[in-house]
C-alpha cells in the first residue's frame, strides 16, 4: 500500500513535542549566556562555573533538552518521540531546576520585598517568573502517559500511563507501560478487574465503576444512571483513587496462573470510558 509522505504539512505526530522542548531549552540558554555575559567570560568566571555543581547539572539539561539524542516523531509512538531514559532524564533535571528557581526567586521575595520583587521582574521582563514556569512545562510535557489515545476503531485503549493494542485476527494483545512494551499475551486469557470487587466478592453490592460491570441492566433505568454516585461518593471515589486491574490467566504457564499485568488508577473519564471498552471486547474474544 502507498504510504502517506510526512512533509512540513503533515508531519508525523510527536514532531511538536520535539520542537517544544527545543523552544524552551534555546530560550533557557540565551537567557542564560545573557545573564553569564553581564559577568564576562574571563577566567575566574569560567572556574567559578566549573566548580559549581548547579552549573554543570544546567549544562547537562540544556544538552539533552536541546539535542534530544534519540528522538524521533513516529505515528506509531504519536505521544513518545523521545525515548524512555531521555523522558525520565529531563523530568528529573526539570524538577531540579523548578525547585531550584522557586526557592530562588522565593529567597529574594523574602529578603527584598514585594515592591523591590515587582520592579525586578519588571526589569528582566518577567523572567523571575518565566523560568519556573519553563522548568514546570518541560514537567508536564515529560509527564506519564499513555503511548496513544483511545481509539476502539483501531481495537487501541488508553489506561492512565497504559495502552493496550488488540488485534482480533490473530487474538493478541500487545500491552505499553508509557513507550516500554510490557509484552505480548493471548486475549482470551486476559479479564478485566474492576474496583471495589473485593466488596462484591464479601457480599456486599458493587459500587462507582464496578457497578457497570456487574450489575443487569433494569427496565426503564440506564446503567450510567445506576452507576452515578452522590457528590460525597464522587468525593471519596477521588481521594481513594480506584483502581483497574488487567489479569492474565495462563492454563499453560507454570507458575504465572492470575497474573497482574498491570493496575492502573481510573482518574478521567476517559479511563473509565476506555477501560470499559476493553473489558467488553475482552470478554467478546
Amino acid at each position: 500500500m502507498a504510504r502517506t509522505k510526512e512533509t512540513r504539512a503533515n508531519a508525523a505526530p510527536g514532531a511538536g513535542t520535539v520542537f517544544a522542548l527545543r523552544a524552551i531549552g534555546l530560550v533557557i540558554l540565551a537567557r542564560w549566556l545573557f545573564s553569564m555575559s553581564s559577568m564576562g567570560f574571563g577566567l575566574a568566571t569560567l572556574r567559578a562555573m566549573a566548580s559549581s555543581p548547579w552549573v554543570c547539572i544546567n549544562l547537562v539539561f540544556l544538552f539533552l533538552i536541546i539535542f534530544l539524542p534519540g528522538a524521533q516523531a513516529r505515528a506509531e509512538r504519536p505521544f513518545h518521540p523521545l525515548p524512555q531514559w531521555l523522558r525520565q532524564a529531563l523530568r528529573l533535571f526539570a524538577l531540579l531546576g523548578f525547585v531550584f528557581a522557586v526557592w530562588s526567586v522565593g529567597a529574594f521575595v523574602w529578603m527584598a520585598g514585594w515592591r523591590r520583587a515587582v520592579s525586578t521582574i519588571a526589569a528582566t521582563n518577567g523572567w523571575l517568573v518565566a523560568a519556573p514556569a519553563l522548568y514546570a512545562a518541560v514537567m508536564w510535557i515529560c509527564r506519564p502517559r499513555a503511548l496513544w489515545r483511545t481509539n476502539t476503531a483501531a481495537r487501541r485503549y488508553a489506561i492512565g500511563r497504559y495502552a493496550v493494542a488488540l488485534d482480533l485476527v490473530t487474538r493478541t494483545a500487545i500491552v505499553w507501560a508509557e513507550s516500554r512494551k510490557l509484552g505480548q499475551y493471548d486475549s482470551r486469557e486476559l479479564s478485566v478487574r474492576w474496583p471495589d470487587i473485593a466488596a462484591a466478592d464479601a457480599g456486599l453490592p458493587p459500587t462507582g465503576v464496578a457497578a457497570l460491570a456487574t450489575e443487569p441492566p433494569v427496565a426503564g433505568v440506564t446503567r450510567a444512571a445506576m452507576a452515578a454516585p452522590a457528590p460525597r461518593v464522587r468525593l471519596a471515589t477521588w481521594w481513594h483513587r480506584p483502581k483497574v486491574e488487567l489479569l492474565w490467566d495462563s492454563p499453560a504457564a507454570a507458575g504465572h496462573n492470575r497474573q497482574t499485568v498491570f493496575r492502573a488508577p481510573l482518574l478521567t473519564e476517559g479511563d473509565r470510558v476506555a477501560a470499559r471498552a476493553l473489558d467488553s471486547i475482552l470478554r467478546q474474544v
